[in-house]
């Protein structure tokens, strides 16, 4: 690998969603059959979005959704296999947590199935009390945001 040829950017309009898409295939097994549609929604609404250059090839990807100042969170971090194990990633995620929408952030979350220990050397901690999900209810998907309020105030 030759280090002098990797170029990151924080430049959304930069990223290819169709290399996007293979690097996720081939590297991400969360992220395996995104749609190119659904990773445009994704990144027009994440800032920031770092993408990792080897020239012409995406061989590192994340984003993060920030409001700036209290919380942010990163997501699909993925290097390409052939760059994993030299420090790219920690050097892209270094990248998000240094960006201006990130690097005030008073806690950044992260969700991970198997790379604990890459994030703890990073300085991530373990954190059992706040990991909850909600699932896409259909039901809320039809209502409007007024409608919401109402029935939470009706049931509040």
């Amino acid at each position: 690998m030759n280090n002098a040829q990797i170029l990151f950017s924080d430049r959304k309009s930069e990223i290819d969603l169709k290399q996007l898409q293979k690097l996720f295939n081939l590297a991400a097994f969360w992220a395996k059959d995104r749609c190119l549609e659904d990773l445009s929604i994704a990144i027009a609404n994440s800032n920031p979005v770092i993408g990792v250059w080897n020239g012409e090839q995406l061989i590192g990807f994340a984003r993060a959704t920030s409001d700036g100042i209290y919380r942010a969170t990163i997501w699909d971090v993925v290097i390409h296999p052939e760059y994993q194990g030299s420090g790219l990633g920690s050097k892209l995620v270094e990248t998000v947590l240094s960006h201006p929408c990130v690097h005030r952030v008073e806690r950044v979350y992260l969700m991970t199935t198997h790379q604990q220990r890459f994030y703890q050397r990073i300085g991530f901690q373990q954190n059992s009390t706040s990991t909850m999900v909600l699932y896409n209810q259909s039901n809320l998907d039809s209502l409007s945001v007024g409608e919401i309020h109402l029935q939470e105030t009706l049931e509040g």
